[in-house]
């Protein structure tokens, strides 16, 4: 039987090629997450993190519909929540949880929030997930809990949250939504895609019935197979050449 090796994110020589493809892909990001339904109102961004200046991300513009947003759109912000790209303004929040977890975590690359609905209603519950399928066992002791209910509105209660979510690559926000986070915009922005599908199937299942939970040894190998972040970078690129195919623009 052939033995197929499967594609690895690109390795770029130079800074200006990578901070072009990170922008592209987070421009792509917004425009899948608006298809998904993830957009309400002003709420949501996803950043990434410039290759040059590692401490300064790149966001979305505050009150710009994810559906309408291109790579020229995005804003690029500094550790002081200054905007140094652009002439837009940057949600507050948004920077608040951004900087935190960037500071926090020099792994992570990309983080994504927004305020869509499944993730939402599971918040409210203040549980994790179980390991109902081989979807959500990429989360499997993977995924973590942020108990403050009252918002992040401030670089303190930031701090917090990107303590809790510690090692992890998702987080539940009780009362308030789930966040993804991964080594590169792809990653972070399926991880979301599935963390809300999986939040979406346990709240079926539950509605139905007792659902049965995978077994912790099974849970963990499943996790090995499906929650790398190869995994999850790979599993995003076919939304990307879609969305790519069917809003040129986005590339603008």
């Amino acid at each position: 039987m052939p033995n197929y090796d499967r594609p690895q994110p690109p390795v770029f020589e130079q800074v200006e090629d990578e901070r072009l493809h990170r922008k592209q892909r987070l421009a792509a990001a917004f425009r899948l997450f608006c298809r998904f339904g993830f957009c309400e109102g002003i709420a949501g961004h996803i950043t990434v993190r410039d290759p040059e200046f590692t401490d300064h991300f790149w966001i979305n513009p505050l009150g710009i519909y994810f559906g309408h947003i291109r790579v020229s759109d995005l804003i690029l912000v500094n550790k002081e929540g200054e905007v140094v790209k652009g002439d837009a303004q940057v949600n507050q929040a948004a920077f608040v949880i951004h900087s935190q977890i960037h500071e926090a975590r020099p792994d992570v690359i990309a983080a994504a929030h927004a305020h869509s609905i499944y993730g939402k209603a599971w918040s409210s519950l203040g549980r994790l997930l179980d390991p109902l399928t081989q979807d959500s066992c990429a989360f499997y002791e993977d995924h973590a809990l942020f108990e403050d209910d009252t918002g992040v509105l401030d670089t303190e209660q930031g701090k917090r949250l990107a303590q809790a979510l510690r090692e992890n690559k998702a987080i539940i926000l009780r009362n308030h939504g789930i966040l993804t986070v991964g080594h590169t915009v792809d990653e972070a922005a399926f991880w979301y895609i599935s963390l809300e599908r999986s939040c979406q199937a346990q709240l079926l299942a539950e509605a139905a019935g007792r659902p049965s939970i995978i077994q912790h040894e099974t849970a963990r190998l499943t996790h090995t197979q499906v929650g790398a972040p190869t995994s999850g970078w790979f599993s995003f690129q076919p939304l990307y050449e879609r969305i790519v195919r069917e809003e040129p623009d986005l590339l603008d």
